[in-house]
């Protein structure tokens, strides 16, 4: 089993562009302390989990990659543009609160609590990804992998811990890079996870053998 090598690298390109334009469109690419230490920490454990995933489970790595499938559900498409729009949005509007409007006034402390909260959202994604050989980023019953459902790890204590990081990941992100109002515009994105996990939990009921037991 192979990966495409040129769809790899683009995949950290385009993780690296689509975090950090929206972040320093408002701010340039002046020293702005706590936006750095957020690109290279994001960027740095995306890399980490990519390179991981290529060394321990290469056909999870190939699932991630893909942007599209023939057996991906509609609202799926739907609801990925929508999820992905409000993340470019509420990372934009931070940007321009903390650099240019200058709406929030965060304390240090409360941007290291955030600092806290976000690499611990990095540990929840890490280990849902080491326990979940079928975490793709589409909502499909992965057939052609044989998918199964899995209890293990995470799954233990909740049915969707990647978007539960996402939530840890919500509240952080925005108290290390200085925004109190970026929390609250955050719901946006919780509310659309919500919506697509209530769909996706459906699918897997109706369609993924086991899943409802």
């Amino acid at each position: 089993m192979k990966i495409n090598i040129k769809l790899f690298g683009a995949q950290i390109v385009i993780t690296f562009v689509v975090y950090a334009l929206p972040l320093f469109i408002p701010a340039g690419i002046k020293l702005w302390l706590a936006g750095w230490i957020f690109i290279v920490l994001w960027f740095g454990f995306w890399c980490f989990v990519l390179i991981w995933l290529s060394r321990h489970n290469l056909g999870l790595l190939q699932e991630r990659m893909k942007v599209s499938s023939k057996d991906q559900k509609i609202w799926d498409r739907v609801l990925g543009l929508l999820l992905y729009s409000s993340i470019f949005v509420w990372l934009l509007f931070i940007s321009f609160d903390v650099v240019r409007i200058h709406l929030s006034m965060v304390p240090f402390w409360l941007q290291i609590i955030g600092l806290i909260i976000l690499l611990g959202s990095f540990y929840l994604f890490f280990v849902t990804f080491r326990e979940n050989s079928y975490l793709s980023p589409l909502v499909r019953i992965q057939e052609d992998r044989e998918q199964r459902v899995i209890s293990t790890g995470p799954y233990h204590y909740v049915r969707h811990p990647m978007y539960s990081a996402t939530v840890v990941f919500i509240v952080g992100t925005p108290l290390l890079l200085g925004s109190l109002y970026g929390v609250p515009l955050g719901l946006i994105i919780i509310l659309i996870l919500a919506w697509r996990a209530v769909l996706e939990e459906w699918t897997l009921r109706k369609e993924l053998t086991g899943y409802e037991d």
